[in-house]
């Protein structure tokens, strides 16, 4: 079993910047693929970023890139999702996912379905 935890977000103004944190409970954390995800009112959950369990392989959604940046301290069992440049459409429910079957040490995955812990999500709203 895994439990997460998300932690580290509020209310920013356009333009600044937030560090989510997620902390992870379980022995297999270290070698599980992890990812962030987000819900906006009205849309579906979309795929934001994602680490391989060595934290060498990562991923992001393209509306993110050059802005967020995935990390993590295994040390720790915990990741993190520093956000830059917030846009009022980055505002959403943002939820931390564990995929623990066995991967290489590059592999990150994008698909919902390949996550099989998820956290209770944590709010992040950009305003004007």
């Amino acid at each position: 079993q895994v439990q997460l935890v998300e932690s580290g977000g509020g209310l920013v103004q356009a333009g600044g910047s937030l560090r989510l944190s997620c902390t992870a409970s379980g022995r297999t954390f270290s070698r599980s693929v992890m990812g962030w995800f987000r819900q906006a009112p009205g849309k579906e959950r979309e795929f934001v970023a994602g680490i391989s369990w060595s934290g060498i392989g990562t991923r992001y959604v393209d509306s993110v890139k050059g802005r967020f940046t995935i990390s993590r301290d295994n040390a720790k069992n915990t990741i993190y999702l520093q956000m830059n440049s917030l846009k009022l459409e980055d505002t959403a429910v943002y939820y931390c996912a564990a995929a623990t079957h066995p991967s290489g040490s590059v592999y990150t995955t994008d698909r919902s379905t390949d996550y099989d812990y998820w956290g209770q999500g944590t709010q992040v709203t950009v305003s004007l």
